[in-house]
């Protein structure tokens, strides 16, 4: 590199071809707080699909599109720096950039706590992703349990890893809007991708006796029918809806108006909707799984039992201590600490590290 020349950095953000998903939303914001945060430290640069490439159009950086020879050789590998894998799994691989230097940041290894996973395909699993750690000179988890698990399979990767926290959106609801599906009363409201690791079906439960309404919002799997499998055998499939992917003015929209927001998720590396929904007040209940005790704190509350007894139990104590105490504020406030801002500097901090090693 050229002295007082800016270093070049490509951040790959790939995995935006796929809306409504986690490393969509959140290679937009890191994104966008990266180009905020920068103030001419970094010649920017993101490697993006090209259904993906207008997502950056407005800010000052410069785009790589995606090849699909990329995955064999990167053609325009001398033109960085530095590489940040923001993905773990990017279409272009670390070991295809030899000289420069390179991060990985690691969302989850949930894979691990499956019990329906093949050991064979776990194995292969675990091979393609130290092929990567391997090739990286750091090491990034978004949580410190995901950081545990890294430790704990990767050894190795020890000296090398770090943990630097996801913002989350604080989303402002627009005056008048209403969403696509307007509930006809007090409900519950859910968001991700409908399917066997978000553990939705163990929520009509919390239906029983009472008149709320359920709203699931996200890509919808065929794990949709076990969801509603088990609406009809509590009686309330009349009060489980469904709604496919959402827009952000209506996510906006069902978080501020749900009665509680409640993400029994069993695989997570960090949990973005908890801290959207925790940036309006509400009450979160959460499952005890992975990462999600980290992010919600001793200001959500869990369930240590997806029994539906055990279930209604914590429900019921839970909103009304929410409601008798009102720690609306205070959990607004926990929600401020994850700010895509501080997370954007955080990573800047580290491309100077990296570069200076």
């Amino acid at each position: 590199m050229e002295k007082d020349k800016k270093p070049s950095v490509l951040v790959t953000v790939d995995s935006m071809r796929y809306p409504n998903t986690g490393l969509y939303y959140f290679g937009r914001s890191l994104g966008k707080a990266l180009a905020a945060q920068n103030n001419g430290q970094f010649n920017l640069n993101y490697y993006v699909h090209a259904d993906a490439n207008e997502k950056f159009d407005e800010y000052n950086v410069g785009k790589v599109v995606l090849k699909k020879f990329d995955k064999i050789t990167f053609l325009d590998e001398k033109r960085f720096d530095l590489y940040h894998f923001a993905d773990q799994f990017s279409r272009l691989k670390p070991k295809k950039v030899w000289s420069q230097k390179k991060i990985l940041t690691i969302h989850d290894i949930n894979q691990v706590h499956e019990t329906d996973i093949a050991p064979e395909k776990l194995k292969l699993y675990l091979k393609k992703l130290k092929e990567r750690i391997d090739k990286s000179h750091k090491i990034v988890a978004i949580s410190q349990f995901s950081a545990n698990d890294v430790a704990h399979y990767f050894p190795e990767a020890k000296n090398r890893l770090s943990v630097i926290y996801n913002g989350a959106d604080k989303l402002e609801l627009k005056a008048g809007h209403q969403p696509a599906y307007l509930p006809t009363g007090p409900f519950l409201f859910t968001i991700g991708i409908v399917s066997a690791k978000k553990n939705a079906h163990v929520l009509p439960a919390l239906l029983a006796d009472n008149n709320l309404q359920l709203i699931i919002s996200g890509i919808e799997t065929d794990y949709k029918q076990k969801v509603l499998d088990q609406a009809k055998k509590f009686g309330c499939e009349d009060r489980v809806i469904i709604t496919g992917p959402i827009s952000d003015d209506d996510r906006a929209w069902y978080y501020k108006n749900c009665e509680a927001f409640v993400f029994p998720s069993v695989a997570e590396g960090f949990g973005l909707p908890v801290i959207e929904a925790m940036h309006f007040g509400k009450a979160v209940f959460l499952s005890t799984a992975t990462s999600l005790p980290e992010v919600g704190g001793d200001l959500a509350y869990y369930f240590n039992s997806f029994k539906p007894e055990a279930m209604q139990q914590v429900f019921a104590e839970g909103l009304a201590h929410y409601h008798a105490i009102n720690p609306a504020e205070a959990i607004m406030k926990h929600a401020a600490k994850f700010d895509w801002n501080k997370t954007a500097q955080q990573y800047l901090q580290l491309y100077h590290e990296c570069l200076a090693m």
